[in-house]
């Protein structure tokens, strides 16, 4: 929907115009050890949009210390948007020394329907069994910008 030369702009429409940023800090830590990814408890943004075909893009930071070693074994961060997990990539971080990192990822996309969204962030490990580590809530967070055609 453009806009013409005189007329009446509403501030729904000017909403629609400018980026929205939402921001999900984790709230508490996630230990992995398994290859079954678990939800990284606050890491969540849930939004509305107004159309159909909105595009994100989600930023992420995963807070990481690897608390027994492993030579193959990676601690990985994924995406999931409304229970689906993006296929953009993972946040990986090698265990094979005992420390700690902050590590990031982004991905983008598009929400095909209107209406309410959630992307959420999870955790897990390569391998079960060889390593053990934890995404700590001091500063592992998404921060999610939407941006819908008007």
């Amino acid at each position: 929907m453009p806009f013409y030369a005189g007329q009446v702009v509403t501030a729904g429409q000017l909403n629609r115009v400018q980026p929205a940023v939402y921001e999900g800090a984790a709230t508490s830590a996630l230990a992995v050890s398994t290859t079954t990814y678990a939800d990284i408890t606050g890491a969540t943004v849930t939004f509305d949009t107004a159309a159909a075909n909105a595009k994100f893009k989600a930023e992420a930071v995963f807070d990481a210390s690897v608390g027994t070693t492993s030579g193959t074994n990676l601690m990985v961060g994924r995406l999931v948007v409304d229970g689906t997990p993006d296929s953009g990539g993972l946040a990986v971080y090698a265990m094979d020394v005992q420390d700690r990192s902050t590590i990031a990822q982004q991905w983008t996309g598009t929400l095909a329907a209107a209406g309410s969204h959630t992307l959420k962030l999870q955790g897990a490990c390569t391998a079960s069994g060889s390593g053990a580590g934890t995404f700590l809530q001091s500063d592992t967070k998404i921060i999610v910008t939407i941006t819908e055609v008007v």
